[in-house]
């Protein structure tokens, strides 16, 4: 293995790691954001995750602006793309997330801490996203893809504001300026957002891990003779990538989603260790666990239509500035509303 790859493997895992801890002590997560502003009128963690898309745009295109990175080299800024399964996936997803209480990266963070819910979580939606990416489920969804997807001239929010006349480096700083000024002025316009650290905290190094992947795999990955995908965190198929690894170990390769995956899985154990909050929680009911597992399929169904997961598209897609990101995010959006709200709620289960 070059050095390169094992150096993109190691961040992966002190990415992880930092996530993992960050994660279980601050509940980062767009679902429980989400249900504690819908439902509880508790607007510090929606503010986090704004926060954290913030700084996560913020610091990832001051990368690419400086040449440091190549963002067009990642998923999310192809030519072509498919506006109708981007939106569909969202769509599976954010609802799945809801009927599992969390999406993939939650069910990772508090399956560390014992919670063995996440097990099932874990599990079925791994299996379903493989399934998406390359089994039974996928000549269908490439055959949507193909049947929908559409080429466009302007794959991003600056590509569009070039269009105008603006150059490369003036519509970048625009474009990210206006989506950072907007979500910091949103989140810190909460008083009682600025009166929690720890969520001010989480946000801002939820979003500087983004770039910081951004960093590894797309600069210090860079090999001419051995180049490591320009990705950073995300979880749906990297999740789907472990489980088949830890599987067949033989014959496959790890990389930065793989290591990722196992970094946030011990980060959260070892603090959930070291800080006493490590204690086994399981299914109140069949019912419940069914529930559960149908949210993963739709989650790793979802995620994979979706080409990213809340963290996946919701951070490091919209990172990118792709359009294609935003359609997914409004999905998900959209999907996690209906399931918290409206004649599509899920009712609330009690857990042990």
């Amino acid at each position: 293995m070059e050095s390169s790859t094992q150096l993109v493997i190691l961040a992966g895992l002190v990415i992880g790691l930092i996530y993992g801890s960050v994660g279980l002590l601050s509940g980062f997560c767009l679902m429980s954001s989400m249900r504690g502003w819908l439902a509880k009128g508790d607007g510090r963690l929606v503010r986090s995750y704004a926060l954290a898309i913030a700084v996560a745009v913020a610091a990832s295109q001051f990368l690419a602006g400086n040449g440091m990175v190549d963002l067009g080299k990642s998923i999310y800024l192809q030519p072509s793309f498919s506006v109708p399964v981007l939106f569909l996936g969202g769509l599976l997803f954010g609802y799945g997330m809801v009927l599992s209480n969390g999406c993939g990266s939650r069910a990772l963070v508090l399956l560390g801490r014992g919670n063995l819910r996440s097990f099932v979580v874990v599990i079925v939606l791994a299996i379903a996203a493989q399934m998406t990416l390359k089994g039974l489920i996928a000549p269908a969804r490439i055959a949507l893809v193909q049947a929908s997807q559409t080429t466009v001239s302007a794959n991003s929010l600056p590509s569009m504001l070039a269009t105008f006349g603006l150059t490369e480096a003036l519509s970048r700083m625009v474009a990210a300026a206006v989506i950072v000024v907007a979500l910091t002025l949103f989140a810190f316009a909460h008083p009682a957002f600025r009166r929690s650290p720890g969520q001010i905290a989480a946000g801002a190094i939820v979003g500087l891990l983004v770039a910081g992947g951004w960093y590894v795999t797309g600069y210090l990955g860079a090999d001419d003779f051995n180049p490591v995908p320009v990705t950073s965190l995300t979880f749906v198929a990297p999740i789907a990538d472990a489980l088949q690894y830890a599987m067949l170990s033989t014959g496959l390769t790890l990389n930065f989603g793989i290591a990722t995956v196992a970094g946030v899985l011990t980060g959260s154990l070892a603090t959930a260790l070291a800080t006493g909050r490590f204690h086994f929680e399981g299914y109140s009911s069949p019912r419940h666990m069914l529930r559960s597992g149908a949210g993963a399929a739709l989650m790793g169904i979802g995620g994979v239509m979706a080409f990213g997961c809340s963290i996946g598209q919701g951070l490091t897609g919209v990172s990118t500035l792709a359009l294609g990101s935003f359609v997914a995010v409004a999905g998900i959006l959209l999907g996690a509303t209906a399931g918290l709200r409206g004649s599509l709620r899920v009712q609330p289960l009690a857990v042990a």
